[in-house]
């Protein structure tokens, strides 16, 4: 199968013979990378999509991977745990096409492809294993409806567990709502866990801990000289950044003191850089029982949201932007998006290929 073909689901042949007009069909995407499973089943909406059911579950895949190589078997079971679950929501939701993707950990795996027959074998979902290219622009597909195309330009920044990918947008050019042209995109080696895992906290966080995270990031991300010609949309504040990930999402949950985590009131709502900062100061004051104790934190990410505070402001200091917007959005749902549109192009092509020429009539 190629990189970038979608699999049927199984019985998918089945049920287009049967299906009911009055019964859109379902999509799936699965997005299992070094800290999440994810899976999103929607059906086609004349807005995008309409979610039918979500499931997220945190796995911690590349836990130990930078020291040893290798993925770990308690990782690899908690995977195939959720993996299970999700095969089995994908099969009772009656799922027409389904595409299921891994990312960086199974990316730098000794045993990562291994891994992957594996999951196929006992549970049926046939992992794709993308290169960073191709996840930079899946996370910017997913985040289309948050692009501000007043701007000139964006950065898309997607905080992984094993890795980070950056996407420079330009806005100036683009269709109104179609996909704007990614003019530099850089994958750096460094996530939540694994930047977790090079700095132990210890008993508690401290500034110079905190900072010392901030200038690793920035090293990796400062030696990267494609995206400059873009300098000066940042410098002139034309340009936003787009924040993708669990971090980015706990810090605005944390800024806007919700009593319990709400994708509603948090996908999509813009922060100044100065309240970022403000949110990765409180969490910096906090031990890590009490970030814990945050609704929108709890103990799954208490170790793990400094990580990618840290993530955001290197990027921060390094391109400045006056406004990010958050997004609880990214890699499944440009998944779904190119599932659909994938689909739509395909029954356009049947049409013109059945419609006679006018002097054949």
């Amino acid at each position: 199968m190629s990189m970038g073909e979608a699999p049927r689901a199984p019985g998918a042949e089945r049920r287009d013979r049967v299906r009911s007009a009055s019964e859109p069909p379902c999509y799936a995407a699965l997005d299992l990378g070094t800290n999440n499973c994810r899976l999103l089943i929607a059906t086609p909406a004349q807005s995008g999509f309409r979610v039918v059911e979500a499931y997220s579950r945190i796995v911690r895949l590349g836990e130990g991977l930078t020291q040893s190589g290798r993925l770990s078997e308690a990782a690899m079971d908690r995977a195939l745990g959720a993996l299970k679950v999700s095969a089995e929501k994908v099969r009772r939701r009656q799922v027409l096409r389904f595409r299921a993707i891994a990312t960086q950990a199974c990316r730098i795996a000794e045993n990562g492809p291994a891994f992957v027959e594996r999951v196929a074998e006992e549970t049926g979902v046939r992992l794709q294993i993308i290169p960073p290219q191709e996840e930079a622009r899946l996370s910017v597909t997913g985040c289309l409806n948050l692009l501000d195309r007043r701007m000139d330009a964006a950065l898309v920044v997607d905080v992984g567990g094993g890795s980070t990918e950056l996407s420079w947008v330009d806005l100036k050019d683009a269709p109104p709502s179609g996909m704007p042209p990614i003019r530099a995109w850089l994958s750096v080696p460094i996530g939540v866990v694994t930047l977790a895992e090079r700095f132990p906290e210890g008993e508690t966080a401290t500034e110079g801990w905190f900072r010392s995270m901030v200038e690793t990031v920035k090293a990796e991300i400062g030696a990267f000289r494609r995206a400059d010609p873009m300098k000066p949309l940042f410098e002139a504040d034309r340009a936003h950044l787009v924040g993708t990930s669990g971090a980015i999402t706990s810090l605005a949950g944390m800024h806007l003191d919700l009593p319990r985590y709400d994708r509603n009131r948090v996908d999509g709502i813009w922060m100044s850089r100065d309240e970022c900062d403000a949110a990765a100061g409180r969490l910096l004051r906090l031990n890590a029982r009490e970030r814990a104790d945050q609704p929108c934190i709890g103990p799954d990410r208490a170790d793990l949201v400094l990580a990618g505070a840290a993530i955001l402001q290197a990027v921060q200091e390094l391109w400045p932007c006056s406004r990010v917007r958050v997004a609880d959005r990214g890699l499944r749902e440009g998944i779904l998006l190119s599932l659909m549109a994938d689909r739509g192009a395909r029954r356009r092509r049947r049409r013109r290929r059945g419609r006679k020429p006018e002097a054949a009539q």
